[in-house]
């Protein structure tokens, strides 16, 4: 999944959410890997893969229904609601009120990060 004008958000794993016009039949449970950009690329571009996440959550919604912690769920810090879904509509060249595919995920790395933390809290071998 491209996520090249959120990049830095998902490198900095403040990036959870993200809304799409397709993905209908995404599930949950399905990995993701996140990249830099998937489609368009020139011949010879490398595909830069960012994450690897796995989807919690996927429900249809209208975009315009936003709420202000989906905007920072989004990766877009200090934009309201409104400032998101006329971004939104600009890049993607829909309507306020078009249905959209609302994802939510977590990150896989985020699991091993949890397990070496873990790890650290065993009792040493005696």
């Amino acid at each position: 999944m491209s996520v090249a004008l959120t990049e830095t958000a998902v490198r900095e794993r403040r990036k959870t959410v993200t809304r799409r016009l397709g993905w209908r039949t995404l599930k949950p449970g399905v990995r993701l890997t996140l990249c830099r950009k998937v489609m368009g690329r020139k011949k010879g571009e490398p595909l830069v893969r960012i994450a690897e996440v796995e989807v919690v959550s996927v429900r249809r919604e209208y975009l315009d229904g936003i709420w202000f912690e989906d905007v920072e769920r989004e990766g877009f810090v200090g934009l309201t609601p409104e400032e998101f879904v006329a971004f939104f509509c600009e890049h993607m060249k829909c309507d306020p009120h078009d249905e959209v595919t609302r994802i939510e995920w977590r990150y896989l790395d985020e699991d091993a990060q949890r397990g070496s933390e873990a790890a650290h809290d065993l009792p040493e071998a005696s």
